[in-house]
């Protein structure tokens, strides 16, 4: 039996993973800084910790694993300062923090360590007709994807460090693009407001690609990168398996909502124009830009597939948005 520990367990992702962990067989324990939101999840043990951060000893927390899944770390924000301060907290957190984990884990005698990185540091955005692979350089663009890639870094040495004292984890990293599912927050969760109170949307004419994940399928994922013991030292990008359109998943959502949205044929120029004029520029260069992954290297050597249809899960995360908001 497997015995797991999950950081960031009472987050987004955490709290669809760890009945899935569960429901595989696995004992599952959360470290977290709220222990009382761990205690009130099924089959799982609250493990409290004060943070994530290079001085933090995991010694106590790591008794009786075998397997660590990282997801907690510091969260990208949207239009952020990066100034020096900012910087530091993606340096300490999400870089020496993971680090220090890792090392206390290859001590502790944990078999397999599953990094859950991001896509983003492949890169910002991708031609339509192209998608980023593991093959490709990393080119993360923002102080977040950056502190990812350099953990992602860190953890390559890990095995370096450790090798004369201890047997080092066997690192997995998972590369997800957007994240989405019931109980999303950030950009998803404003693009179903968007959906949900707009009479008409001006993408009738964005003909972009973007690739996503739903966190079920970003679970079952993770439950093979555990498991499957070809993932040791590979690192995967891992998609819902089609990508989509801004238009097409706008009209997915709104049916789901059970809406029916217009979307006038805007051309992208005035889009991008009105957003620069109201500080939205970032925000509709994501609406009109494509991000493509490719996910075969995942398909093929580990034999992973997409549990979830992207337009199922796409139509049930507005239903559940739906039900949210009539239950307000």
């Amino acid at each position: 039996m497997r015995r797991v520990l999950v950081t960031g367990g009472t987050g987004f992702i955490g709290q669809a993973l760890c009945p899935v962990l569960a429901g595989h067989g696995m004992t599952v324990a959360v470290a977290t800084r709220h222990p009382r939101l761990a205690e009130a999840m099924a089959q799982v043990e609250a493990r409290s910790i004060p943070g994530i951060g290079p001085r933090i000893d995991w010694s106590g927390v790591l008794r009786d694993v075998d397997t660590v899944v990282h997801l907690a770390g510091r969260a990208h924000v949207v239009d952020e300062a990066a100034d020096e301060a900012t910087l530091r907290e993606y340096q300490r957190i999400n870089v020496e923090g993971t680090l220090k984990l890792a090392l206390d884990a290859a001590r502790a005698g944990v078999r397999r360590f599953v990094y859950i990185s991001s896509a983003k540091v492949m890169g910002d955005s991708t031609a339509a007709d192209q998608a980023f692979r593991e093959t490709d350089m990393p080119n993360p663009q923002d102080l977040y994807a950056q502190s990812k890639w350099q953990a992602e870094q860190a953890l390559a040495a890990v095995s370096v460090e450790t090798r004369d004292r201890v047997p080092p984890p066997e690192i997995v990293v998972l590369r997800p693009p957007l994240v989405y599912g019931p109980g999303v927050k950030a950009n998803f969760l404003a693009l179903l407001k968007l959906t949900a109170r707009a009479p008409v949307l001006p993408f009738g004419r964005v003909r972009n690609r973007r690739s996503l994940i739903h966190v079920g399928n970003l679970a079952d994922a993770i439950v093979t990168g555990i498991t499957h013991p070809a993932a040791a030292g590979r690192t995967y990008l891992v998609r819902d398996g089609e990508d989509l359109s801004t238009a097409e998943i706008v009209r997915i959502l709104a049916d789901g909502m059970q809406r029916k949205v217009p979307l006038l044929p805007v051309p992208g120029a005035l889009l991008r124009l009105g957003g620069a004029l109201t500080g939205g520029g970032a925000a509709v260069s994501r609406l009109l830009s494509s991000f493509r992954v490719d996910d075969s290297r995942i398909r093929e050597e580990l034999g992973w597939s997409p549990t979830w249809n992207v337009v199922q899960a796409l139509q049930s995360t507005a239903a559940w948005f739906a039900a949210e908001r009539r239950g307000r």
